[in-house]
């Protein structure tokens, strides 16, 4: 597992992908599952795992964190680098990072909270980095959970990383956040799309290369060729191998992008992912699981038949 601190080349090295926990029936943690879903990624040219949203663990536990730390390192490839995730409120941050303190990962990334004050976040993000010892990964999908300014200057100050940008633009050609932020950093190599394939091809006109991808987990081939493209400027490449994650990407805006994944891994036969875990619920409408089935196997599929 990847120790080493952070550059920008880790971060167009590998799409990073988004994998959930798997959970026995009682809620355990599936750890052989897990495993397996992570070599599924392997084999599709992946070597970067971040554990936030998709595998709950803003729902976890902090009783529970040491174990789900102890399994993404258990089950991780020996090139690989695994982020895992804190938060997302400040209380719960902090206890984590002294959990995560003792560990040997080069990064964490806090989950987004809100209602917040740019002006706290941004001091809340200090302290926590100097509680830590090591830069932190910023996720965020509102303008006003953090100004340009105040994130130029903690990147320059070595508090921040990576920023993980999921903000929507105007247009596909205007993203006055995104322009001003870039103005400020003089370049996009430590920011990252939040919206994997779905707008990547949008925000690599801004110079973004790399991406999160919570469906590469169904097609982790597509979503590699995708980055290979953005990376080498063939964005014409990139749009057309997207239009597979289309149909998915619907279903999950319509449906819950958290709950939709969950059901189409084991649906598309990768593995049984088990029960999502609090505050989520399984999808159990068999008209929408049907719709699931069908597109998440099409989507593996076109992922199997990518030379």
């Amino acid at each position: 597992m990847k120790t080493t601190p952070v550059t920008p080349s880790d971060l167009i090295a590998s799409v990073l992908a988004l994998p959930p926990i798997a959970r026995l029936p009682d809620g355990r943690i599936n750890q052989p599952a897990s495993a397996r879903l992570v070599e599924w990624l392997e084999a599709g040219g992946i070597t970067t795992f971040c554990y936030g949203g998709i595998a709950n663990f803003s729902n976890a536990r902090v009783s529970e964190y040491s174990a789900l730390l102890d399994l993404i390192e258990t089950i991780a490839p020996a090139d690989a680098w695994v982020i895992p995730t804190f938060g997302p409120d400040f209380g719960k941050a902090m206890d984590q990072i002294d959990i995560l303190k003792g560990r040997d990962f080069p990064t964490a990334m806090l989950l987004p909270f809100s209602p917040v004050m740019p002006a706290g976040v941004a001091s809340g993000l200090r302290r926590m980095a100097d509680a830590f010892g090591r830069p932190l990964m910023l996720f965020f999908q509102s303008a006003d959970y953090l100004k340009p300014n105040d994130l130029a200057a903690l990147v320059a100050d070595g508090v921040v990383c990576t920023i993980e940008f999921g903000i929507h633009g105007t247009s596909a050609t205007e993203n006055p956040f995104l322009s001003e932020l870039l103005d400020l950093l003089g370049d996009a190599s430590r920011i990252i799309d939040a919206r994997g394939e779905p707008s990547i091809v949008t925000t690599a006109s801004f110079g973004l290369k790399g991406f999160t991808s919570g469906m590469s987990v169904i097609a982790p081939r597509i979503s590699t060729a995708i980055l290979t493209a953005v990376k080498a400027g063939n964005l014409g490449e990139a749009a057309r191998l997207r239009e597979h994650f289309v149909p998915l990407g619907l279903l999950r805006a319509t449906h819950s992008f958290v709950a939709v994944l969950q059901a189409a891994v084991g649906l598309a036969g990768i593995v049984d992912a088990g029960p999502i875990g609090p505050f989520y619920a399984d999808i159990t409408d068999p008209t929408i699981l049907g719709e699931i089935e069908r597109v998440s196997n099409a989507l593996k599929t076109a992922n199997a038949a990518l030379t």
